[in-house]
């Protein structure tokens, strides 16, 4: 537990491997796609850092979105670990892409011309037909981030894209109108620190996972 205003929690954040529909680029959202043949092996080749790597991922905390392709991702990354040592955590769900879901945004974006790109314009709250918005997002990760500084565990998420944007657009302020100030880059993990009351900063972005 916390006892101590000027302590922080380590976060570090892990996108899921592969999947087919990211390998044909439609969007998957909420849908429960698992990793794809190449995704696994991808993710089996992934080398951790030698902090949670081993019986040294024993002093983490070990959550995960609910969703089966981050689930495998978890397994194959850390195959000593029980499956009940994960904390399925919802909040760690991606993004909601609603009606869009299982399409190809650059069919959309074809299709929609400027009500699309107005749409993505909007950043933060932009949000597709009967899906969630990045803020929308963000809120419902604040009690999730805030619940782990209080515990005040180091722990690694294994989690989506979706989420990992959001949670980098509250450490660094981007408004996500434009270009991110640096590119999240897949195959990498994330770290971030969270002060007491579950606000995250960033430490480190993008580490290599893959050899």
């Amino acid at each position: 537990m916390h006892d101590g205003a000027g302590r922080v929690t380590p976060l570090v954040l892990i996108r899921h491997g592969p999947t087919a529909w990211n390998a044909e680029g439609r969007i998957q959202g909420h849908s429960d796609q698992p990793l794809s043949v190449a995704g696994r092996r991808a993710v089996a080749a992934w080398r951790l850092p030698a902090d949670l790597a081993g019986p040294a991922m024993n002093d983490w905390r070990a959550v995960v979105s609910p969703l089966r392709r981050a689930r495998e991702t978890a397994a194959l990354l850390w195959p000593a670990l029980p499956a009940n040592a994960w904390e399925t955590a919802p909040a760690l769900i991606e993004m909601s892409w609603g009606d869009w879901e299982g399409r190809r945004l650059a069919d959309l974006r074809r299709e929609g011309g400027a009500a699309v790109a107005e749409g993505e314009a909007r950043g933060l709250d932009f949000r597709p037909p009967g899906g969630e918005s990045p803020r929308g997002v963000q809120a419902r990760l604040r009690p999730f981030l805030a619940g782990l500084a209080q515990d005040g565990r180091a722990s690694v998420a294994v989690t989506h894209k979706g989420v990992i944007r959001a949670i980098y657009a509250l450490a660094s302020g981007w408004d996500m109108r434009d270009k991110p100030p640096v590119r999240l880059i897949d195959a990498c993990l994330h770290r971030f620190r969270l002060d007491a009351a579950g606000c995250p900063e960033i430490d480190r972005l993008n580490v290599p996972l893959a050899p």
